[in-house]
This record gives C-alpha cells, structure tokens and sequence, in this order.
C-alpha cells in the first residue's frame, strides 16, 4: 500500500511504500510506514468507509 503522509523530522509529505494497515487501542484504522528518505515511522489514519 502506497500513501502520502506527513514526515515531522523531514517537515514535508512524502510518499510511503510498503506499507501497513494496524488498528489502534481504540478501534481506529491506520496506514503505517517509513519515511523513504531518513526513515521516521510515518502514521496516517485512515477514514472509517
């Protein structure tokens, strides 16, 4: 899964690769992956549809 987030130690949008859909404590869905480019966990949440 491919998807754009927002990297905080780069501080810009960058498109992550392979990455993975988790589930939070709380039921919310979320796409998770690395920054391709100094590789900072980037976390997305994805919408509930």
């Amino acid at each position: 899964m491919d998807f754009e987030g927002y990297c905080v130690k780069c501080r810009e949008k960058k498109m992550v690769t392979n990455a993975a859909v988790k589930e939070t404590a709380n039921g919310r869905k979320m796409a998770q992956g690395e920054c391709p480019k100094c590789g900072t966990k980037v976390t997305r949440f994805l919408p509930k549809s």
